[in-house]
């Protein structure tokens, strides 16, 4: 276990995914320049359950992700922030939030990628593309259709995961996958509902 910087947020960051960030509260301002002394940089990310981003008060989900600093840039008093998605942990504990939050974290292992799975990697991956292009005429999906993926396909299966038109709670199900066969299966199975009600 080891004590981590946490931002909750209303969104899952999944591994191998970028994660943009407008930084403008005090308290986040202040865990940006204690994170930026250690290189590299990082931070957790989980989301919330109830509540809201600003202001604190909010209940947060025990599972999240490790985000890394990619970029930053400053504008209008608040700092531009690119994060990368890594690994998946487990919170332990909570301590208090002074300034920021902060939890004990335990690292989850990335599961074994099993190339047997490669089929259902794609059939996975042609669904989802389906689902987004028909969303995408409609104005309803904030990814395009041919959006890039990862060639290593453990990582291209947390992006998928990702871009799927789904909820944050059926999002939180996924990224507690044990298995990539598990992750793969459960996002089939989810986003051809979502496909049924559209």
């Amino acid at each position: 276990m080891r004590p981590m910087a946490m931002f909750p947020l209303g969104s899952v960051l999944f591994p191998h995914m970028p994660l943009p960030l407008r930084v403008f509260e005090p308290r986040y301002l202040a865990m940006l320049a204690d994170i930026l002394k250690e290189e590299p940089s990082e931070f957790g990310v989980v989301l919330i359950e109830r509540g809201q981003e600003v202001g604190g008060g909010d209940v947060r989900v025990a599972t999240g992700t490790l985000a890394r600093v990619a970029d930053l840039d400053t504008a209008d008093e608040a700092v531009l922030m690119i994060a990368q998605g890594a690994a998946r942990f487990e919170v332990r504990e909570w301590l208090p939030d002074d300034p920021y939050p902060k939890a004990l974290v335990r690292e989850l292992p990335d599961p074994d990628w099993d190339p047997a799975l490669r089929p259902a990697l794609a059939d996975a991956e042609a669904l989802v593309r389906r689902v987004l292009k028909r969303l995408a005429e409609e104005d309803l999906s904030p990814w395009p259709a041919d959006v890039g993926l990862d060639e290593d396909p453990a990582a291209a299966a947390w992006q998928l995961a990702a871009i799927a038109p789904l909820n944050a709670l059926d999002q939180l199900e996924l990224l507690r996958s044990d298995s990539y066969e598990r992750l793969l299966t459960r996002l089939v199975e989810m986003v051809t509902e979502v496909d049924g009600t559209y």
